[in-house]
């Protein structure tokens, strides 16, 4: 939880960890009066608006809406989960963030999402990051290198690695952070809990366990009002 985020009255939103899974959250979901909403994930930078309850889950890696009963859920084991508010406007977003969304600026379709077709502001915008793997351990080629390059990243967020030759350290929570940041988010609005998935067993990490590593949900939503 991120004690910001716990002071607004009308969300519900959270990061699990290996120990919570899909039934725990259909569980507190239904407690709290709210529909799951999953995404079929696709490691891209589709965003869904969502103004009512999918029949299926989406294809894509971004859920956004302002309608109340709605619970935006992503899953991951490494990538960075973003969870995002703006307070005023009353609309939320959850991003899965692997590397290809955000050198494809997968934020930036979301913040400007939100400013266009809700109005928000992103100097109003709260984010909330979750565990991801630390830049210390994400070993990625030049094939990714050159992929943020292409999107104006600088080079900075990228580090020696003592591994195999071509490849480079991403640290992909400051990547996203400076995403962020260039689309007008406050660096004081962005709040991270600052756990390595890789280095830490208690939370899914592809890149330690492989396929049998599960998946971290991270949700975001805005509760119905009181009857």
């Amino acid at each position: 939880m991120i004690p910001r985020f716990e002071r607004i009255p009308f969300i519900r939103h959270g990061f699990g960890d290996s120990s919570w899974g899909e039934s725990d959250l259909r569980h507190f979901a239904a407690g709290q009066g709210l529909k799951p909403i999953f995404l079929n994930q696709v490691h891209s930078d589709i965003v869904h608006f969502i103004d009512e309850a999918p029949r299926r889950r989406l294809r894509g890696d971004a859920a956004v809406t302002n309608r109340p009963g709605l619970l935006l859920v992503v899953r991951t084991a490494d990538c960075l989960p973003v969870l995002l508010v703006d307070e005023k406007k009353r609309v939320v977003a959850a991003v899965h963030c692997g590397w290809k969304g955000i050198a494809r600026r997968i934020l930036e379709k979301v913040v400007r999402g939100m400013e266009e077709r809700h109005g928000a502001d992103p100097a109003a915008i709260l984010a909330a990051f979750g565990p991801c793997i630390g830049r210390k351990c994400y070993e990625v080629g030049e094939d990714v290198r050159a992929a943020f390059k292409k999107s104006g990243f600088p080079d900075s967020l990228f580090s020696p690695a003592s591994g195999r030759v071509g490849t480079s350290l991403l640290d992909l929570r400051s990547a996203g952070r400076l995403q962020l940041q260039r689309l007008g988010v406050p660096a004081g609005h962005i709040f991270s809990v600052d756990i390595c998935t890789h280095c830490d067993a208690r939370y899914p990490s592809f890149r330690r366990d492989k396929d049998a590593c599960g998946r971290m949900l991270s949700f975001i939503g805005l509760t119905l009002p009181s009857k």
